[in-house]
């Protein structure tokens, strides 16, 4: 049972700190950019009081009950925006959208890093078998099983988080960031069809189906282009 606490407590504190720089990094990229509404409403920071407020049920209820049912975590977080702003300056709102998926990369090669170096050092060893909790294993007991864990949620869970926002289908980050490659007309009327609300339930309906198709396979790339070149893990 304390394992299991243990566990969900290591889980959390990657889900929290990854969606709550994943949303500042919205925010901040917004007020940087001319909207300021999210860093009114207290969003640009790494604190996750303002954005646990802001969505109790996606930041708390649904990560820790998805965890104690399916072993994982699953939830959201959101920052507003003026949606006058964005239709005036697409090009402006496809940056803020990209800042999202942009930070949970980072955070993803920052935790690669930590792995490589941990596999330099012996710390780290490969294991027998990959899956999502279970890119390293610790080569000592105690605190370094502990620190290995997290680094391998961590990990997985910055990597998802990066490709499932990118997916090009709304509300996701990825439909926001087409704007980018169009002319600032084409943009708007883009930007004014996928805002609608049927548009963003069939696109987060197509996404649930297809990620895991996606996201196995590039998980599984990553692993074997940043860590396991030569073991090539099928």
């Amino acid at each position: 049972m304390m394992d299991k606490v243990v566990e969900g407590l290591l889980w959390y504190v990657a889900f929290l700190f990854s969606t709550t720089l994943h949303e500042a990094s919205h925010a901040f990229v917004a007020w940087r950019l001319g909207d300021s509404t999210a860093y009114e409403g207290g969003q640009v920071t790494l604190d996750p009081i303002p954005h646990i407020r802001r969505e109790p049920i996606g930041t708390v209820l649904v990560p820790l009950v998805s965890f104690a049912l399916g072993g994982w975590m699953i939830g959201w977080a959101s920052v507003p925006y003026d949606p006058r702003w964005a239709y005036e300056n697409p090009r402006s709102s496809a940056k803020m959208s990209a800042a999202g998926p942009a930070a949970n990369l980072l955070l993803a090669l920052l935790a690669a890093l930590a792995i490589r170096l941990g596999i330099a050092a012996g710390i780290f060893n490969p294991p027998d078998s990959i899956d999502f909790a279970h890119v390293i294993e610790s080569t000592q007991s105690g605190a370094l099983t502990t620190v290995a864990a997290f680094i391998n949620v961590f990990f997985s869970l910055n990597l998802l988080l990066f490709i499932f926002n990118l997916l090009p289908l709304p509300p996701l980050d990825g439909s926001g960031i087409i704007p980018l490659f169009l002319s600032t007309e084409r943009a708007r009327k883009y930007l004014s069809v996928v805002h609608s609300g049927s548009f963003s339930l069939i696109g987060i309906m197509v996404a649930w189906n297809v990620f895991d198709y996606i996201y196995d396979p590039l998980h599984l790339l990553f692993i074997n282009i940043l860590f396991y070149p030569i073991a090539q893990y099928h």
